[in-house]
């Protein structure tokens, strides 16, 4: 494309949504989180006079300066981990004018600010697991259906809202039926398959029993404004919270507790980490790395145990 061609930056946002749309197979959620943050670059753009920038005329000192008014700029400062997911969402902004053959400056020209802390990963002992799980009073509907939700929660390693996009035609038990494998749709619409544990599966059944309803939603609320529809992520957490109190957990627990806790047992018993991204649906290894460091008090024993001349 001729440099004099080229529409301004701003001008490319729709294009580039499309692109993460039909190109990258993202979702309509991730595609309004990089609108959300490429907006605040745009944001810069008009308070320094820059709106007709076109992508040939970046510069790496535009990028600089973009970074210093995310870090020390704004009435209130973003949080490091906040400022990456900015400057993530514009070099996706780059990777796009480069796979369109759009001149603008390369993509590895925006650097992410470095992790100044490991990432703490809050998980529950089996123990811990186990008190959850006998929290909930199964004498009622509501009570199934907490169990049973928890019960899945910590089987499959889900995240809560995979969980809560289940329908209940997915769950296909018979009376001989034990354990069952399902097919989800995770993150970044990427299918994968989860497995249901013996005892999930026995809870699935107690609380589908109670269920005459027509809702094609797995778990419903029995509350609210809106009893009999599909919960919601929000409704999910509060549930979570409520059993962790129950079960004198720390407050710390949540949803996504019991999908690292779920992670943290694999990696305890062995289990490959390749496997271990495979059961979490994560794209890359890395992102599974940052359970490695649960199981690291494990490795001198191991050491002291198998490894050197006796």
């Amino acid at each position: 494309m001729k440099e004099e061609k080229q529409k301004r930056i701003i001008d490319y946002l729709n294009d580039f949504l499309d692109w993460l749309d039909v190109e990258k197979g993202l979702s309509s959620k991730t595609q309004e989180n990089y609108a959300r943050f490429l907006k605040k670059f745009f944001e810069w753009l008009k308070i320094n006079n820059l709106e007709s920038l076109k992508p040939y005329q970046l510069s790496p000192d535009h990028i600089y300066q973009y970074k210093t008014f995310l870090s020390r700029k704004l009435k209130k400062p973003l949080k490091q981990s906040t400022q990456s997911y900015y400057l993530i969402a514009l070099r996706q902004f780059l990777n796009f004018f480069a796979e369109k053959d759009i001149k603008s400056l390369p993509p590895e020209k925006v650097k992410l600010p470095k992790k100044k802390t490991e990432k703490v990963i809050h998980f529950l002992t089996l123990e811990q697991i186990e008190k959850l799980l006998e929290s909930p009073d199964t004498s009622n509907e509501i009570g199934l259906r907490d169990r049973a939700i928890l019960e899945t929660f910590f089987s499959t390693g889900m995240r809560a809202g995979e969980l809560i996009n289940l329908n209940k035609e997915q769950i296909k038990i018979k009376p001989e039926t034990k354990d069952l494998e399902i097919t989800i749709i995770g993150k970044g619409q990427r299918p994968r398959t989860v497995y249901l544990s013996e005892r999930a599966v026995f809870w699935l059944r107690k609380y589908l029993e109670t269920r005459k309803d027509r809702e094609k939603a797995l778990f419903i609320n029995y509350r609210g404004k809106k009893p009999g529809t599909r919960l919601t992520i929000r409704s999910l957490e509060r549930i979570v919270k409520k059993y962790a109190i129950l079960a004198g957990l720390p407050l710390a627990t949540v949803c996504h507790t019991l999908r690292h806790s779920f992670a943290t047992d694999l990696l305890r018993k062995g289990v490959d980490l390749r496997i271990v991204q495979e059961f979490l649906g994560h794209k890359n290894i890395s992102t599974t790395q940052i359970y490695t460091h649960v199981t690291r008090p494990q490795l001198r024993e191991i050491h002291k145990k198998y490894h050197g001349i006796k």
